[in-house]
């Protein structure tokens, strides 16, 4: 599933691609992808440019002359891109866009999971009033850290992934920040001792900071357990391999239903 740094990729290569361009036309090929709206909902976009594309945790905002705006979210297997003609659409595309240029941007998802729904300006408020701070803004400090942990009683790990408490970490950043700061997976967040807060903190930003700077360049298409060859993962993934810092074996375990990776020597619970 793509993550925050994927989902930051997506974005700014959209943007410097997008930026600007007319919208001829919008196609709707799957209309599961598009409910509760219908197809031709999506009229009034035609003859709007394109002014903006920005993410908020995995959520992508498409922003169009006229007050009008696109909510996208990748799930599994969505993405979004700009081919150089209308008629390269892959098998995949679930919505597209012909450009004035005869370019297109296409919604492309093998598994049909992704949504895009037509939005105003009060929806994009409550959808961002239920997401936490950003974990790579100046805001989001260790002593914000330490304040959103605790009272929270589940494991760190699943803390993490909850969207309203930070946005944007996914289950393969999160066991890495955990593996740099030698937490074990299972502590419960609220007991994370107060000289695990600051290196926390560091491990989270410096696995999505080299993450982002990765996705941009390396990113292709979901699907793949990490999707850049450059970020190299130390736990995630790894199981039995040496760890990279004691060699020893790494193990892993699930967590709300999603698979963990640790090293049960570095990070003792």
């Amino acid at each position: 599933m793509p993550e925050l740094p994927e989902v930051d990729a997506v974005v700014r290569r959209l943007r410097e691609a997008a930026a600007n361009s007319q919208i001829h036309s919008i196609q709707v090929e799957r209309p599961g992808t598009v409910l509760p709206h219908q197809p031709g909902d999506f009229k009034p976009l035609h003859g709007t440019k394109i002014l903006d594309v920005r993410r908020r945790a995995k959520h992508i905002f498409v922003h169009f002359s006229g007050q009008l705006h696109l909510h996208i979210h990748l799930r599994m297997t969505g993405n979004l891109y700009i081919l150089p003609d209308y008629r390269l659409r892959p098998h995949t595309t679930r919505i597209w866009g012909r450009l004035t240029d005869n370019r297109v941007l296409i919604f492309d998802d093998s598994r049909a999971l992704g949504k895009v729904h037509l939005v105003t300006d009060e929806d994009i408020q409550k959808i961002e009033s239920k997401l936490g701070p950003e974990p790579l803004e100046p805001t989001f400090t260790p002593q914000l850290l330490k304040t959103i942990l605790a009272t929270v009683k589940s494991p760190i790990k699943p803390a993490l992934l909850d969207q309203t408490r930070i946005a944007g970490i996914g289950n393969i950043y999160a066991s890495e920040a955990l593996w740099h700061a030698r937490i074990h997976p299972a502590t419960p967040a609220k007991d994370i001792r107060p000289t695990k807060i600051k290196p926390l903190h560091a491990a989270i930003q410096k696995v999505l900071t080299e993450a982002t700077a990765s996705a941009y360049t390396e990113y292709a298409m979901p699907g793949t357990q990490i999707a850049s060859e450059e970020f190299g993962v130390a736990a995630y993934g790894r199981t039995g391999e040496p760890c990279p810092r004691c060699n020893t074996p790494i193990e892993r375990i699930v967590q709300a239903g999603r698979s963990t990776f640790f090293c049960p020597r570095c990070q003792q619970l």
